[in-house]
């Protein structure tokens, strides 16, 4: 099953519509691209939130969605008054890790749950013998953020992108950097690469690998995973680390959730094969066209993005990650699962329009209907 593409970032839909009568809001007029225009991020008909439960709840995970964690709190207690959430952004592994050791109430992860790495086995038993769920929250694109003085327009393809962070790929003014088409005006400098990468465990690592295997097979053959395994640059520690050390180093060059590529980094645009495509949550949008569920016709919605990471789609960005809540679909303490369901619910619906202002793609209604109805499943 495709996802329905979202088709900006005033809304969710125009589906949502409906929804405003419904709510006793008169809908806006909507122009002739299907975009709702000046429509708020409405709940779905079904959405009704039934607060209470464990507070504050615990949960800990990615840094990547820290920042759409922050809305879905805020927008959590607006919602269900005296409710809290206290979310420590760790990184991905680490938050995979405290929920398998029962620590926290739900994990923030930039990937599902692995069967290879024994996470999905962990995580049955962390819920006593109930599945875990992989429950996509936030799409976010992933940025490669770089650094390089007087240089404000890049270029690159995935088999260039490849060979950088694997060390095939030295110096800016390589000829291969210059081949790539957008590049061939761009005076690149006589300057070494520094390539810096995720020190800790991180999806966002696991999703920037998971592309390069996908779109440039031929030159990655590291294979993915939550640990960098390029074998060059220094790393650094979280989102905000790796964009810190790129802003204090003239050539260099991360890899991070888009959110956190500003003031003082540029974002190279990337090319599959139709010309270089800006970073931008409508070409994100496009891309999700063609992402699919691993499990069809299941509660959990761990998301297949080979699709995307090796496509040629005109006009569409396809490096990006889903961050995931990873719950129990069974709890064995009955107000934990009251406060998961009601705090899911919240963030799948009120908390979704803002983040279209922090560089997030609001997730596309089709799959907001399939997490409200996979929160309600959870008992």
């Amino acid at each position: 099953m495709k996802i329905m593409r979202h088709v900006g970032t005033a809304g969710i839909a125009v589906g949502a519509a409906a929804v405003l009568v419904a709510c006793g809001t008169d809908p806006e007029a909507v122009d002739t691209s299907g975009r709702q225009a000046g429509a708020a991020a409405a709940p779905s008909a079904a959405a009704q939130v039934e607060c209470g439960g464990k507070s504050p709840l615990s949960a800990e995970g990615s840094s990547a969605q820290k920042t759409a964690m922050d809305i879905f709190v805020q927008q959590y207690g607006r919602k269900c008054s005296g409710q809290r959430l206290n979310y420590n952004a760790s990184g991905s592994g680490a938050g995979v890790k405290q929920f398998n050791n029962g620590q926290v109430d739900f994990a923030g992860s930039d990937s599902p749950l692995s069967a290879d790495k024994g996470e999905v086995e962990a995580a049955k038993q962390r819920c006593a013998g109930a599945e875990a769920w992989n429950l996509p929250l936030v799409v976010g694109p992933i940025a490669l953020a770089y650094n390089i003085a007087g240089v404000d327009n890049l270029t690159l393809d995935a088999e260039v992108t490849a060979k950088i962070f694997s060390g095939g790929i030295k110096n800016w003014n390589d000829p291969a950097v210059k081949a790539v088409k957008g590049n061939e005006s761009v005076n690149l400098p006589d300057r070494p690469i520094q390539v810096v990468f995720r020190s800790d465990e991180s999806g966002t690592t696991d999703n920037f690998q998971k592309y390069l295997s996908a779109a440039a097979k031929d030159v990655w053959t590291q294979g993915d995973g939550k640990a960098f395994k390029g074998g060059v640059g220094n790393g650094a520690d979280k989102s905000n680390g790796v964009v810190e050390t790129v802003k204090g180093a003239d050539g260099a060059i991360t890899y991070v959730e888009s959110s956190f590529a500003k003031d003082g980094v540029k974002t190279a645009k990337l090319d599959s094969g139709s010309g270089g495509v800006e970073l931008t949550p409508e070409n994100v949008a496009k891309s999700l066209d063609s992402a699919a569920f691993k499990s069809e016709g299941s509660n959990d919605l761990a998301l297949d993005l080979d699709a995307i990471y090796g496509s040629n789609i005109p006009r569409a960005y396809p490096l990006l990650l889903a961050t995931y809540e990873i719950v129990c679909s069974k709890y064995s303490d009955p107000e934990v699962a009251k406060a998961v369901k009601g705090f899911l619910t919240v963030a799948a619906t009120d908390g979704q329009q803002p983040l279209a202002e922090k560089g997030f793609v609001p997730i596309p209604q089709g799959l907001q209907e399939k997490v409200l109805a996979s929160a309600k499943a959870i008992a």
